[in-house]
């Protein structure tokens, strides 16, 4: 009789990047639809493929192989499936590209107008170019926030949002007491909207702290303030990257493995949540060009449902309105 051996498989974990402007219905949280089951069909609908592209880095591929493992990109992001003899080790650390597929992608998210340039330095004592490119955010399980408790504790892979600091940029997110709100220009002096009263009724969206401070040799100058160091395994067209580690000793539930170091029987389900980008909505007389209203409060970009009265923008055409180099407002032109 031949011999055979059979693994049964155990997924390690789940990571879901979830867009809002494809989710939300107007000026309604996707969060928040009602009841349940449209939340359910709008997932149904949803493929973050059409927008972004994951893929694990190269020392990422060679480890899931090593644990006769299997990667799957899916509608709502991807996934690691091992086997259930797999052992992990406590140390292993498991990193995924996200690129982007969509150019218009640019246009209805938040937080897309920093500059992402790639900048290198060679260092003589090494005998080494040290390569940045800025502004890029890392998202964790070491570092990334939770709502809610018990089984309905969502995992983001995004940290905490932070207080307002002297230098955040138009559409950077701050808590402030139990607010969520966001800012509508440049700092300093920049104006805010509240997005809602009790921060923790709402996911914790990507924000301006999700970009890592930079850390070059001693005697390097000019590098990023915040972003990555490029590596062999990471494309120079990297949108950000997803770092995932075995453990976390102060969060259990943010950690992949369990006893003996095997995937855990209920898995990790990791969220990335993607703000769609708001703008003051301008009426423009399409025959003469004059302006004939404003909205008074900037008003988000969805796919579904309008959050206006009246006609929707395009999620492409946003202008950035700059005091010098400041920015003060962002705005969509529609053209009736």
């Amino acid at each position: 009789m031949a011999e055979s051996n059979i693994n049964q498989y155990k997924r390690l974990f789940e990571i879901r990047l979830l867009h809002h402007y494809w989710l939300d219905e107007g000026a309604t949280v996707f969060d928040l639809l009602q009841p349940k089951t449209r939340r359910e069909e709008r997932l149904q609908e949803y493929d973050m493929r059409s927008f972004l592209a994951v893929a694990p880095t190269s020392a990422t591929a060679k480890e899931i192989k090593g644990l006769r493992g299997v990667y799957k990109e899916t509608a709502l992001g991807c996934m690691v499936a091992v086997p259930d003899i797999a052992v992990i080790p406590a140390d292993a650390v498991f990193e995924f590209a996200v690129t982007v597929r969509d150019p218009a992608f640019y246009g209805y998210t938040a937080l897309t107008l920093q500059p992402r340039k790639i900048s290198g330095f060679y260092h003589q004592p090494d005998n080494k170019t040290y390569r940045y490119k800025e502004n890029v955010p890392v998202f964790s399980n070491l570092t990334g926030a939770s709502r809610g408790t018990g089984v309905g504790k969502s995992l983001y892979l995004s940290a905490e949002i932070p207080a307002l600091a002297d230098d955040d940029q138009v559409e950077s997110l701050i808590i402030s007491g139990n607010a969520l709100l966001q800012l509508t220009g440049d700092q300093p002096g920049a104006g805010t909207q509240q997005l809602t009263p009790q921060a923790n009724k709402l996911p914790v969206y990507v924000h301006q702290g999700d970009a890592p401070a930079v850390v070059p040799p001693a005697d390097i100058s000019g590098a990023p303030s915040r972003g990555i160091m490029l590596t062999d395994g990471i494309p120079d067209n990297v949108f950000a990257l997803v770092r995932l580690s075995a453990v976390r000793v102060d969060d259990g539930d943010f950690s992949l493995i369990g006893s003996g170091g095997h995937a855990k029987a209920t898995s990790p389900v990791f969220e990335i949540r993607f703000k769609n980008r708001s703008t003051i909505w301008k009426y423009i007389n399409k025959s003469t060009g004059a302006l004939m209203s404003t909205e008074p409060v900037p008003l988000p970009l969805t796919l579904h449902g309008n959050a206006g009265t009246k006609q929707k923008p395009s999620e492409g055409l946003v202008k950035a309105v700059k005091s010098g180099d400041k920015i003060t407002q962002l705005v969509s032109e529609i053209f009736v």
